[in-house]
């Protein structure tokens, strides 16, 4: 790309008022919570579900932690993707890419997870609370760089905020230019009096 486009795109993008700058803020605040939030409450779901199937239904623990792990991302791509993305992209693909995450982080969670377990001998149960939060963090990452990178606030509810946000910027350009009209009128009446 030559350093013309480069400059035309540049000039192109939209500079954002401060209280826009703020509002953007606030809102990344809020998906942070949202999705420490909804992850919770998926890691009440795989603690629960991994708790019975190894201690009731006297799974082994890699299969009860497997088992667990598939039910709290169903719980927790549907929530996330809906209110704290607020992503309208194609749902399959969405979720093959966050099957393609845990293709990964499962099996070298699992063998962790077993390691910790069988050969250094730790309880269960304080393998599997670090390892839910090492999987929250590095789920919130991959689904804002990746999965949701590109359609971040396109559903409903993003539109919606979208919309506030450039309300917001309408408004703050308005009071800017009645600032410059009442300084130029000020200036104006002090040359005629001077």
């Amino acid at each position: 790309m030559s350093e013309e486009v480069k400059n035309q795109a540049t000039n192109k993008q939209e500079t954002l008022t401060p209280a826009q700058i703020k509002q953007k803020r606030k809102n990344e605040i809020i998906r942070v919570i949202k999705f420490v939030l909804f992850s919770a409450s998926a890691g009440i779901i795989q603690f629960a579900s991994c708790t019975l199937l190894f201690e009731v239904a006297k799974l082994e623990y890699v299969w009860a932690y497997i088992i667990s792990v598939v039910l709290s991302v169903l719980w927790n791509f549907t929530f996330n993707r809906k209110f704290t993305f607020k992503s309208a992209n194609n749902i399959p693909i969405a979720m093959l890419k966050v099957a393609a995450f845990y293709l990964v982080f499962t099996p070298l969670s699992a063998l962790w997870s077993w390691a910790l377990e069988d050969l250094c001998g730790w309880n269960e149960y304080l393998v599997l609370a670090p390892t839910m939060i090492i999987n929250m963090v590095t789920e919130y990452l991959y689904c804002t760089y990746f999965v949701f990178k590109n359609s971040m606030n396109t559903n409903k509810l993003g539109q919606k905020e979208k919309e506030e946000l450039e309300k917001m910027g309408l408004t703050q350009n308005i009071e800017n230019a009645e600032e410059e009209i009442v300084t130029e009128e000020a200036n104006e009446n002090d040359e005629t009096n001077a």
